[in-house]
């Protein structure tokens, strides 16, 4: 995300959402820095005010097994395994050795990573290893174009009381912009048309970090 902030915020509103929100720690400011040091990449790590709102989620629903596919350098997995309760376990989905390494770094600085499963391969393939396993929060940053196949293994292992994240639906409005065609935006929409024509959930979209869909099951 462009100056690590919630896309549709201009500058004042940004600082009085950030002065407002639980301060990050020590750690996650040491991630931020280091996931800044990847240059044009680091605009893919979460916005602080959605890392928090990931948290808050989490600590409500208090999963048994949360999901995430697309890790990156760990921003998201960092709010979420800090926020699970005893006994419960992430799995990170990615296929990045060398991104999630900065990850693996900053959940044993946190003293986390005993608690999440990072596996190196297409998520997809993952998410089909699931079986029937039941997923209480799942969080999807990935591959646009995959977003739909993700959706399609995670909802039907939701819990009752599950909720599904969803990143990026607002794609910096370009689902808006009649001359938008290429494969991400194209993908999204898509993926936005289905949700909310899907009789098995109820939706609703947010306009923090990039835009953040929330799915739980009807």
């Amino acid at each position: 995300m462009a100056d690590h902030r919630s896309f549709f915020l201009d500058d004042a509103l940004h600082d009085y959402v950030i002065a407002h929100t639980t301060p990050a720690d020590p750690v996650r400011r040491s991630l931020t820095e280091a996931t800044a040091a990847l240059g044009p990449w680091a605009r893919m790590q979460v916005a602080d005010d959605q890392a928090a709102l990931l948290s808050t989620l989490v600590q409500a629903i208090r999963p048994t097994l949360a999901v995430e596919v697309g890790t990156f350098t760990g921003s998201s997995s960092l709010a979420i395994a800090r926020a699970l309760p005893p006994g419960a376990r992430l799995l990170c989905c990615d296929v990045s050795d060398e991104w999630t390494a900065i990850a693996r770094t900053h959940w044993a600085m946190a003293g986390i990573d005993d608690r999440i499963d990072l596996v190196i391969a297409p998520a997809l393939q993952t998410l089909k290893g699931l079986g029937d396993a039941v997923v209480d929060f799942a969080f999807i940053d990935a591959d646009k174009t995959g977003y739909l196949a993700y959706y399609e293994e995670l909802v039907p292992r939701l819990s009752p009381h599950g909720l599904l994240a969803i990143d990026n639906v607002l794609w910096a409005g370009k689902v808006l912009d009649p001359t938008a065609h290429d494969d991400d935006t194209v993908a999204l929409r898509t993926l936005n048309d289905r949700i909310v024509a899907d009789d098995r959930v109820e939706v609703v979209m947010l306009s923090v970090g990039d835009g953040l869909t929330l799915v739980r099951r009807a």
